[in-house]
């Protein structure tokens, strides 16, 4: 009767541990699977959230001014830089490294967040310090970029307008190019 006893107590165990053990192994293989099944999707949400407008190569107007913050109460603005310049570039590059922000020191790059022609990064490392950036793309030929540090004694505002003029060997794009900086250093 011991014998038989401990019998049923050996087959009682098996019929308890078999099914645990299947349940087991099938959510291990549940976990496994799911990661596998969602990667895809989610990397292609990330590359469509992070991934920097395209523009026309060409020769480029850049318009750009810095505008300081000097006072307690923050109304006084002081414009410490307003350049124009025109280039022959590719902007898609300069995007890029925008981008792909590294960290500096310890400061980390927000991912962006697009949403319809906007590109805005809530915190990005920049020469400025840790700036807000919203950029804004009209066309593969057409965008502006706010720069904005809100933080310490003198925040600083920093807009840049990019608009495509020509083909780089486009001598009626250059002649309008430095007919405008001409007229906008006689004011």
């Amino acid at each position: 009767m011991a014998m038989g006893a401990g019998m049923n107590f050996r087959v009682i165990a098996v019929m308890i541990a078999v099914p645990l053990f299947a349940h087991q192994v099938q959510a291990q293989d549940t976990q496994s699977q799911t990661p596998q099944a969602k990667t895809p999707q989610v990397q292609q949400a990330e590359v469509t959230e992070t991934e920097p407008p395209s523009f026309r190569k060409g020769l480029w107007r850049f318009i750009r001014t810095l505008d300081v913050v000097r006072n307690n109460n923050k109304n006084v603005k002081y414009r410490v830089v307003d350049r124009e310049m025109t280039r022959c570039v590719d902007p898609t590059h300069a995007m890029k490294a925008t981008f792909s922000s590294a960290p500096v020191g310890s400061c980390v790059s927000d991912k962006p967040e697009k949403v319809g022609n906007k590109y805005t990064f809530g915190r990005r490392c920049d020469y400025m310090g840790a700036v807000s950036t919203v950029i804004t793309v009209h066309s593969d030929e057409s965008y502006t970029e706010v720069n904005e540090v809100s933080t310490g004694e003198s925040p600083k505002t920093d807009f840049v307008t990019a608009k495509r003029i020509g083909e780089c060997n486009d001598e009626k794009a250059e002649d309008s190019a430095k007919s405008a900086v001409s007229a906008a250093l006689q004011h």
